[in-house]
């Protein structure tokens, strides 16, 4: 059974950032190295944090080139912790004006497609398409709040919401997409060892716990530039959560919003039950673009349940997981 590792296992240390004189490649050939294939190759330890080599470089990338803007809204979220409802949520609040319930662009894009990602955004390498999008900016990330590119942390000021998950869900979640996803080719790990490495903090983005105190702990600190969400809470009561969204990103519903049901109809645009009925959201094609691929749209979405850990977990791995979680938490006023 898995058990909770010291903060940077084998030995390795904190890595340093990355010189002006050194390329990211170089950067990154230097790292302490996972040869547990998680995913789609070996992880690297940068800055105590596991990440594929190649997201690595993005990230490095983004520090280098991406223009914070004083109105950015970041959307941060561990992988497969809800990210697509936080997108098309955060989309449709902030565009409301803009667009009606009949034709809005949540019925005909996927939501990745509409608010783009620091690290995954698209074709190309400077970030020209993040720097010419129109402000206020709605952007996502996966990366942990102190990888963020400078000036697009909370602490200066950029108003960030992150979504978190229990995280046995968010782990078989993890499994299965990297077991089903075409763009990896099919996991071959069996979810016993992928478990393992999981509570370890061996998995992309991780340890999930310090990803999760970084941002929960902004929180606590600058309420009015973090809000800190659970998928659970959504789950349970979505129509409150986009009005606490709303009111968070200072775009509240007025009277006869509210009065007109307005927060409902924003609730039912973004439910998993509509997103996953639309044609947009069912191909399962691949996309390439150059160099890049990029998972198909249906891939975004499997079952959107709480607790369906259980399906795939024994009750002593899901006992297990929950001990190191609140063990690495321990003291911060965060639970599952």
């Amino acid at each position: 059974m898995a058990q909770a590792p010291s903060k940077v296992e084998d030995g390795a240390t904190m890595s340093a950032a990355p010189s002006k004189s050194i390329s990211p490649k170089d950067l990154i050939s230097t790292l302490p190295t996972s040869s547990d294939d998680w995913c789609s190759g070996p992880l690297v330890l940068y800055k105590n944090y596991w990440l594929r080599s190649t997201v690595l470089e993005r990230i490095l990338l983004a520090q280098a080139t991406m223009k914070p803007r004083d109105d950015d809204i970041i959307l941060a979220t561990q992988p497969k912790s809800g990210t697509t409802w936080l997108k098309a949520l955060a989309f449709a609040i902030t565009n409301r004006s803009r667009y009606g319930f009949g034709d809005h662009p949540l019925l005909t894009h996927h939501p990745h497609q509409l608010v783009l990602s620091i690290e995954f955004h698209g074709p190309g390498g400077d970030h020209t398409d993040l720097n010419a999008l129109a402000s206020p900016r709605l952007l996502s990330t996966h990366i942990p709040m102190s990888l963020l590119p400078p000036g697009m942390s909370p602490s200066s000021g950029r108003r960030v919401v992150s979504l978190c998950r229990d995280p046995k869900d968010t782990f078989v979640s993890r499994w299965q997409w990297h077991f089903d996803n075409k763009i990896f080719h099919g996991s071959t790990m069996e979810l016993d060892k992928a478990y393992d490495l999981f509570c370890r903090g061996l998995s992309p983005y991780g340890p999930f716990w310090e990803h999760y105190l970084e941002y929960w702990k902004a929180s606590l600190v600058t309420p009015d530039k973090v809000l800190f969400l659970k998928y659970e809470e959504i789950k349970e009561d979505s129509v409150r959560v986009v009005q606490k969204l709303a009111a968070f990103l200072r775009v509240p519903f007025s009277q006869e919003e509210e009065s007109s049901g307005v927060p409902e109809e924003v609730a039912r645009l973004c439910s998993f039950e509509t997103v996953t009925s639309l044609q947009v959201n069912q191909v399962s094609v691949v996309n390439d673009h150059g160099d890049h691929r990029f998972p198909a749209n249906s891939a975004f979405f499997r079952k959107g349940q709480v607790g369906d850990w259980a399906n795939h977990m024994s009750r002593e791995m899901g006992e297990n997981m929950d001990q190191i979680t609140k063990d690495r938490l321990k003291g911060s006023g965060l639970a599952f």
